[in-house]
């Protein structure tokens, strides 16, 4: 059995990607008023950090697993806290959107390669129950990070980037110490060529649908809650934070949910139950009303990403780490092109918007079924009776 202290260091990691992701969208507002600069122009940095961030997972997890994997990781949370110093002193949008670009390539080496490491060292019968633990970490990940810099933003927004660097010197430093001097594991045989599978493509696709139209779209809840409701930083990040909220509660029952009722049947409930969610945001009147329903999308979400996430753990055994990277470039390319896609809907009429988002979740159920035509199910086999 892996200890509580390294899985606790693996989630805590996990966060750390969609968290650097999802915290700007609170953020617009005083950063358009610090750097004089347009909402369109601000939002820039929204995919500033998600191309590199899902562009470089293409590569990183098999560079992760010839290279050595503790020592990637260690040197990824050291870049990582790099870029979040410039950007917390950048004294100008340039250089702030820059500072972003290094964030999210650093992430790229580290997203993919802490999942693939909990797969590793988690024994196969509490996998889904630790894939759930991380999906809500990251689900958590992508509406308390909104909550967090909401609270920093009353006092000042940079503050929101300093804490994002502390905690990346802190995982290093863990990382350094935990690794005890051992050689870092290396997979000669690793290479692309073996993700190039139907089976890793379509659960690309649904990681891309995924992140572009539920769990990526908290810009448009959002702005939503400030030009529809007039809420505030604070108010916003509070609003956001419960589709996080219902993942911390439910990640762990919703893991071991899945090993009973399967992989691919969690994939489409999940999609379809956060479908369902997401489709009437637009038609909210009160702010009660978007974080009743935001709330439910973020169960839903935390099903899907449960199913989806044990899915690409398995999917490439000889190459996990190149797996879980490529499936997660996919996935948050889904959220760097989501505001492209939706903001210029969202402009003319937002509930438009959050139906089209709904209707694209959709096309996730078509692909896990195809998932599943390639690949049954594995053996139901209950929890053991303490985790």
């Amino acid at each position: 059995m892996p200890s509580r202290n390294a899985t606790l260091a693996l989630y805590v990691g996990g966060f750390m990607g969609p968290f650097g992701g999802a915290v700007l969208g609170v953020l617009v507002p005083e950063l358009q008023e610090t750097f004089h600069a347009s909402r369109d122009a601000v939002a820039a940095a929204i995919p500033a950090y998600l191309i590199p961030f899902a562009a470089l997972q293409l590569i990183s997890g098999t560079v992760g697993e010839r290279l050595g994997v503790t020592r990637v990781i260690r040197t990824g949370f050291i870049v990582y806290a790099i870029g979040s110093l410039i950007a917390a002193f950048a004294p100008t949008l340039n250089i702030f959107i820059a500072a972003r670009f290094v964030q999210g390539g650093s992430n790229a080496f580290l997203t993919p390669l802490l999942l693939a490491t909990l797969a590793e060292i988690v024994p196969p019968q509490l996998l889904t129950r630790a894939m759930g633990t991380f999906a809500s970490v990251q689900t958590g990940a992508l509406s308390l990070a909104p909550l967090i810099g909401g609270l920093l933003a009353v006092v000042n927004w940079r503050l929101a980037f300093l804490l994002s660097a502390c905690v990346g010197v802190a995982l290093a430093i863990f990382t350094a110490r935990t690794s005890g001097g051992a050689p870092p594991r290396r997979r000669e045989r690793a290479s692309m060529r073996s993700l190039l599978t139907r089976r890793l493509g379509f659960l690309c696709g649904c990681a891309f649908l995924g992140y572009a139209t539920v769990a990526g779209v908290g810009y448009m809840v959002s702005f939503y809650a400030r030009d529809e409701m007039g809420l505030g930083p604070l108010e916003r990040g509070m609003v956001l934070a419960c589709f996080g909220a219902a993942g911390f509660v439910l990640g762990r029952p919703l893991g071991s949910a899945v090993q009973v009722i399967g992989r691919v049947p969690a994939v489409i409930i999940g999609a379809l139950f956060s479908a369902l969610c997401v489709a009437p945001l637009g038609l909210t009147v009160t702010p009660w009303q978007l974080a009743a329903l935001w709330t439910l999308a973020g169960a839903g979400s935390v099903l899907l990403w449960t199913g989806l996430n044990t899915l690409a753990v398995e999917a490439v055994p000889e190459n996990r780490g190149g797996a879980t990277s490529m499936f997660g470039a996919f996935r948050f390319a889904g959220s760097a092109l989501s505001p492209y896609v939706f903001l210029p809907i969202y402009n003319v009429a937002p509930e438009h918007a959050f139906f089209a988002c709904a209707v694209a979740a959709c096309a996730i159920v078509p692909l896990a079924v195809a998932i599943r035509t390639l690949t049954p199910e594995p053996a139901v086999r209950p929890y053991p009776a303490t985790p």
